[in-house]
């Protein structure tokens, strides 16, 4: 099922001939026929003054770490939060079915 299939020797070509002739006695007319003189290059902008590097003191990579951790602690909070409201609202939702249930199945004994 994966092996090539190779054609029997006799339709095979040759590694010496093709299957495509070859093209001679093509001539390319020229892609301009106009002869004009080259034109100036436009000029190259200048590239704009190199930024400097940012650099890190002390102090500002502390504000940098107490920043992301409060990120960090924001984030899990509000997600916490709406694991937990999820969670209330489907414990709610299975105790009134639970509830429902129970009335409906036995109506005449109350």
């Amino acid at each position: 099922m994966f092996t090539p299939k190779i054609p029997p020797p006799d339709t095979a070509p040759t590694p010496g001939t093709s299957l495509v002739p070859p093209l001679t006695g093509l001539v390319h007319p020229p892609a301009c026929t106009c002869h004009n003189a080259p034109t100036v290059p436009a000029p190259v902008p200048a590239a704009p003054p190199a930024r400097p590097a940012v650099q890190f003191t002390p102090g500002s990579l502390i504000v940098a770490a107490a920043g992301g951790t409060a990120v960090i602690l924001v984030v899990g909070t509000v997600l916490v939060s709406m694991l937990l409201a999820t969670a209330i609202t489907a414990a709610s939702i299975a105790l009134c079915a639970v509830v429902l249930r129970s009335l409906l199945n036995r109506p005449n004994n109350r």
